[in-house]
């Protein structure tokens, strides 16, 4: 219950002021307590629209049919090692960086059964996924609620894949079709009331075998016995689409992906792969290049990712027609912290991490975007006449349906003479969008029959820049950076 106080400068006037000195507004006064009432409301009782797919099934909107751009962080060990002072910490970090939903896990990564939480709390009785254990279930449950208090959306696996294919990971192993139909329930009942979650098994794994496949649709099954109201997708392995296994699932709402943590990758490959496939479905990319991650696997020989490489694996996703795209840094995921063994070479501490400038980046890239009607925009090669070698300078361009701007994309700040003619205008106004910093230089107006070629003024790895170009006469506004 939220209790207003409603400061009045006057003494609150008696009985017969009231009745008989009608100049007196007492109406006034009960409006003002309502709107105020209404207010708090708003701020701190709302709950989130819940998210369903367009109806070209492209992208993901609210209810409301509102777009949703989803700007994701992996946050895996967030459930697992983190005090309820630290998530407040990290959620809001994300939430003043323009993030709407955070990727987090029930059953976590790193020996997640047998180590308790921060409170000393596993989440399994005797590790058995039919019995839960409340305590711990109450933190999670502070997770959700912290988060959609904030305005963010929680895309919930409920286990981590190696309790179900070890692989390489700890595990153990302890779900069988059964168990998993059943945890599958429990977890729906819980949450089903919750708007703000999306539901995510898997875990970073494919599917290995019959039994695999079992699980995972038992699982789901147990959530859809209690759920019908949230969206599923699924977490697949590297360098693998969730369609590669569960494409003819009616339960599989939309795509994912996850690259492999190289400079190699070449995300809008994947892009591309999932909107070719019927049944069309938006896609996510998942799982990109971690900022601070060594590249490949190898930071001695490859070097460490950065936030040039979080740039260049956004923006190709984007553009290239992904439905949104998830941050993910290396520390931050496994919540490194001095007294913890660091996993591949972790090297920051993880609030240090939050810091790192590839997050706010992002901030201006969603920024961006939603300066236009961004889920109108397709992907389309052709508008960039010039070479385009599909190496680490691969340039991408998306165009409005309506042919009235165009956003390209070039990594390396390769020259881009872009065809004009493709937007239904004479004349074009064309800006550089300066994707390190969110500000914006005007460079001129053309006739759509120029050819003109737009060189940015630096050249190399870490100088990539974005062109827009805009009908003179529509009114978008590029947006600007405050700081």
């Amino acid at each position: 219950m939220i209790i207003v106080y409603h400061y009045v400068s006057k003494p609150w006037p008696n009985r017969n002021q009231i009745f008989k000195n009608r100049t007196i507004p007492i109406l006034r006064y009960l409006r003002n307590i309502l709107i105020i009432l209404c207010l708090s409301s708003t701020i701190y009782g709302q709950e989130l629209p819940i998210l369903k797919i367009s109806d070209d099934h492209k992208y993901l909107v609210t209810e409301k049919g509102q777009s949703f751009f989803w700007l994701g962080g992996t946050a895996w060990e967030l459930i697992h090692r983190s005090t309820r002072e630290e998530v407040d910490l990290y959620l809001g970090d994300r939430k003043n960086k323009g993030f709407t939903i955070i990727q987090t896990v029930i059953l976590a990564e790193l020996d997640g059964l047998n180590i308790p939480n921060s409170y000393g709390q596993k989440p399994l009785v005797n590790n058995d996924p039919t019995q839960i254990n409340e305590a711990y279930f109450q933190h999670v449950d502070y997770v959700i609620d912290k988060a959609a208090e904030l305005g963010l959306y929680i895309g919930l696996l409920p286990t981590w894949g190696d309790k179900f294919h070890k692989a390489w990971g700890v595990g153990p192993e302890v779900f069988n079709p059964e168990n998993a139909k059943v945890y599958g329930e429990i977890l729906a009942k819980r949450y089903a009331g919750k708007s703000n979650i999306i539901w995510i098994p898997g875990g970073d794994r494919w599917p290995k075998d019959d039994e695999d496949f079992e699980i995972i649709r038992a699982m789901v099954k147990g959530l859809k016995n209690y759920d019908t109201t949230h969206l599923i997708t699924y977490h697949t392995s590297g360098l693998a689409l969730a369609s590669d296994y569960f494409n003819n699932d009616g339960w599989l709402d939309f795509d994912m992906f996850q690259m492999s943590h190289s400079r190699l990758d070449k995300d809008f490959e994947y892009v591309w792969k999932a909107r070719s496939i019927s049944p069309i479905r938006p896609v996510i990319n998942s799982e990109p290049r971690y900022e601070n991650h060594p590249n490949r696997f190898n930071g001695e020989l490859y070097g460490w990712l950065d936030d040039s490489d979080v740039r260049v694996s956004a923006y190709w996703s984007m553009l290239a027609g992904a439905a949104g795209y998830t941050y993910g840094c290396h520390d931050i995921w496994q919540m490194f912290a001095p007294d913890r063994d660091p996993v591949n070479g972790s090297r920051t501490n993880w609030k240090e991490a939050l810091n790192l400038p590839g997050s706010k980046q992002l901030h201006y890239m969603k920024n961006l975007f939603e300066s236009f009607p961004w889920q109108q925009m397709e992907n389309d090669q052709t508008i960039i006449v010039n070479d385009n070698k599909t190496d680490s300078t691969f340039m991408v361009a998306s165009i409005a349906k309506a042919k009235d701007f165009m956003i390209l994309y070039t990594p390396m700040g390769k020259p881009i003479s872009p065809d004009l003619s493709k937007l239904n205008s004479k004349k074009v106004v064309a800006y550089w969008y300066n994707p390190r910093d969110g500000s914006s230089k005007k460079i001129g107006k053309f006739d759509v029959t120029e050819q003109p070629e737009f060189k940015p003024w630096s050249l190399g790895r870490g100088s990539d820049f974005v062109l827009v170009i805009i009908d003179e006469n529509a009114d978008y506004i590029l947006p600007r950076n405050k700081n």
